[in-house]
């Protein structure tokens, strides 16, 4: 090869070499090494499954009238000593007493369980009581979670005793207390957990983030 054409062949693959790769922007992202042994971040989804709320309409009730005049409700004295009324929208039920005290069950939201205590409220002011929206508290939070991977709830009991209780001839979830915050979780051998007790959807993330290195060292293999 003569030097002219040695000449141009360096030239050529010089500007090869340095040319910006055009699909290096198409290339994907790496993810950081996650070291061994530490558990990632918990990201299991929260579905609630009733939240109970209570308020105070602040006035007395005569539940024959709020039976007598409304739909969708029903009062058996000799079974239950309120009112038993339910809406659709949102679903939920009230439970509401000659006190003025109204229980609201079913909701499956904090906005839903609110919205439907204040809709009890403006029926039972449109039937002429002075009513009054106070006091209004949400009192437990029911929600589920599935880890997606068995728990060996035999071992489990036995290494945290003073927190739990298991009895599969009785029932066939693990009862587990938790002090901070205080709930209670009936952990089932398939991975899917139930959420009792709390007072807060922050209650529950805690709780689960608390327990969840916990179960990860009794899975099955």
């Amino acid at each position: 090869m003569d030097s002219a054409n040695e000449s141009s062949l360096r030239n050529l693959l010089q500007t090869s070499h340095n040319k910006p790769n055009p699909h290096s922007s198409l290339q994907p992202q790496q993810p950081a090494a996650t070291p061994i042994g530490e558990p990632k971040e918990v990201q299991h989804e929260i579905k609630l499954q009733n939240v109970v709320a209570t308020v105070s309409v602040a006035c007395e009730l005569n539940l024959q009238d709020i039976n007598f005049r409304t739909r969708n409700s029903e009062y058996t004295p000799s079974r239950f000593h309120g009112v038993v009324m339910r809406m659709r929208e949102p679903r939920c039920t009230a439970l509401i007493f000659s006190t003025g005290k109204i229980i609201c069950t079913g909701a499956r939201t904090e906005a839903d369980a609110n919205l439907g205590s204040r809709k009890f409220a403006r029926i039972l002011q449109k039937l002429g009581y002075p009513v009054k929206f106070i006091d209004f508290k949400l009192q437990n939070i029911v929600a589920t979670v599935d880890l997606r991977f068995p728990i060996r709830l035999e071992n489990l009991n036995q290494m945290h005793g003073q927190f739990s209780s298991y009895e599969p001839e009785l029932f066939p979830a693990l009862i587990y207390r938790m002090v901070n915050p205080r709930m209670v979780m009936l952990i089932f051998v398939n991975g899917k957990i139930v959420f009792t007790g709390a007072k807060a959807r922050k209650d529950i993330m805690d709780c689960l983030d608390k327990i969840y290195p916990t179960l990860l060292s009794f899975r099955k293999n």
